[in-house]
């Protein structure tokens, strides 16, 4: 099934998405972005439906073909502050902030999100299934995520993040248990079962 090019054709809509949210290390990122109304790609569709080559060639594509796009990011310290749901807002709110087009309305992958100004959204269930606009934000925030976290990999390479991305694999757990905790760490999350006692660097 071929995805929706807009919710109403008579909107400027940004499509928001984000990625890492249930990730134990490193930041959440969210992407918006504004798509013209005659968009169609036959591949492009929610990111976890896709090969990493798919997505980093989609990357480009959606780059090149949006009318406006951003990536905004709130690090791991800000996420146990504020907790990861307020953060995955927080991170969609920055990359609407960066958009050199201004949005009529926001298409927000899920149901729920934090009003941003003044502009309506429409939260929508799986919408990165169904709107270019929301698929295309979640293969932006998630290509960037992944180039982050490889990145973070090399200076912490006993824990996998170039396979994992920082979710909680049997590795990436193992490697807790072993290594303890890096500076990139989210406290606030369980980072092992609880009968297991966390060594903090």
């Amino acid at each position: 099934m071929s995805l929706f090019a807009y919710l109403n054709i008579n909107e400027i809509e940004a499509g928001c998405d984000e990625a890492g949210r249930g990730c134990l290390a490193g930041p959440v990122f969210a992407a918006a972005v504004i798509l013209p109304t005659t968009f169609e790609h036959e591949v492009l569709n929610d990111s976890k439906k896709l090969k990493e080559a798919q997505r980093m060639e989609l990357k480009s594509f959606i780059e090149k073909e949006a009318i406006a796009w951003a990536v905004g990011k709130v690090d791991h310290q800000e996420i146990d502050k504020i907790n990861i749901l307020n953060a995955s807002f927080l991170a969609m709110h920055r990359a609407l902030d960066q958009l050199l087009t201004r949005p009529t309305s926001i298409l927000v992958d899920g149901n729920r999100f934090k009003a941003y100004q003044n502009i309506p959204h429409h939260c929508i269930i799986k919408g990165d299934g169904k709107y270019y606009s929301i698929a295309a934000a979640s293969i932006l925030a998630k290509t960037y995520r992944d180039l982050y976290m490889l990145e973070l990999a090399e200076k912490h390479p006993d824990y996998d993040w170039e396979n994992n991305k920082g979710y909680p694999t049997k590795k990436h757990r193992e490697a807790i248990q072993l290594h303890g905790a890096t500076p990139y760490h989210r406290r606030s999350f369980r980072l092992l079962p609880a009968q297991l006692d966390l060594p903090l660097k």
